[in-house]
């Protein structure tokens, strides 16, 4: 397993009980193959530039380990999430 982590953007119509659901729904995925290090729910920010027209987010960062399948499927369900707007996924050389 290699280490990666994942940074993703909630929509910020997403009501706070639900943006943990989907933070505890991701986390699962990744816990099925993978293990999870650390979460880090970074809070409602202002984007760079309009995504979508919108000008904010919740953004989460997920430091794990995982095999080359479960990051195929994590990228996969976050791609067809309508409440994620952005998310990048990066192995982490450290």
């Amino acid at each position: 397993m290699r280490k990666y982590e994942v940074m993703y953007i909630i929509n910020p119509n997403v009501e706070q009980e639900n943006v943990q659901a989907l933070v505890e729904k991701f986390n699962g995925v990744i816990s099925n193959g993978g293990e999870v290090t650390k979460t880090n729910v970074i809070g409602k920010r202002r984007l760079a530039y309009e995504i979508n027209k919108l000008r904010d987010g919740y953004f989460v960062l997920v430091h794990f380990n995982a095999t080359t399948e479960v990051v195929n499927e994590l990228d996969r369900i976050m791609k067809i999430a309508d409440e994620v707007i952005r998310s990048l996924i990066v192995r982490d050389v450290a």
